[in-house]
């Protein structure tokens, strides 16, 4: 399997490139900014883009997807409670970051264990709500490509339309910590982790504490 990590627009956005080696066929996870990196990728490797699977709707998430699909045809798939969101700039908050937002629509919605096939990859659906009302991750073969839900001894901020601390806590818990320690966590900013290190690291998991947002 073909996996290339891209950091990605003002916001330092990771987006993640999936490709199966046999029909060179590839999926896209996030497209927050700066299309042509993305679509060089593809080019350099000889890969298809069949899909954009989004984590959530949030702008910086987003703002490549219009150039991404239009070269591609790649079809877009977000979690059902989201498919509005991803054309409404009071949702996917653009209107309050000055930034476009997409025209492209979602191809298919998604809800918790639907699994994406490509080829010999599966990928499975983990509903995560906490951040938005409509986050998920996505799981294949070891990895979890986690969005804006977990991070780095960290989480998802909560403050914003749909966000919940105590949801949160609960979606990782009950979704994303019954995984192997040994997942690899690739989150949509900073640095990898592993569940296993979130376990023992992350204290607004492990602890009792409340969430708290400094600008």
């Amino acid at each position: 399997m073909f996996f290339k990590m891209l950091n990605l627009g003002n916001m330092d956005n990771n987006c993640y490139i999936l490709g199966d080696d046999k029909s060179k066929h590839a999926l896209l996870i996030d497209a927050p900014a700066e299309a042509g990196a993305i679509l060089d990728v593809l080019e350099d490797e000889g890969l298809k883009l069949k899909f954009v699977l989004l984590t959530h709707c949030h702008y910086d998430h987003i703002g490549a997807l219009d150039d991404v699909c239009e070269a591609t045809g790649a079809e877009v798939m977000i979690h059902a409670f989201e498919e509005d969101g991803i054309n409404d700039p009071t949702v996917n908050l653009a209107l309050y970051a000055g930034a476009p937002s997409p025209k492209t629509k979602a191809s298919k919605t998604l809800v918790d264990g639907d699994v994406i096939t490509l080829g010999d990859i599966d990928v499975k659906v983990l509903y995560t709500p906490g951040h938005t009302v409509g986050s998920v991750c996505y799981y294949t073969d070891g990895m979890l490509f986690s969005g804006d839900t977990l991070f780095l001894k960290d989480v998802g901020r909560c403050d914003l339309p749909g966000g919940d601390f105590k949801i949160i806590k609960q979606s990782i818990k009950k979704q994303l910590y019954v995984l192997p320690d040994d997942t690899d966590v690739y989150p949509g900013h900073g640095r990898a982790t592993t569940i296993g290190y979130e376990k023992e690291h992350n204290n607004y998991i492990r602890q009792d504490w409340e969430y708290e947002y400094d600008d």
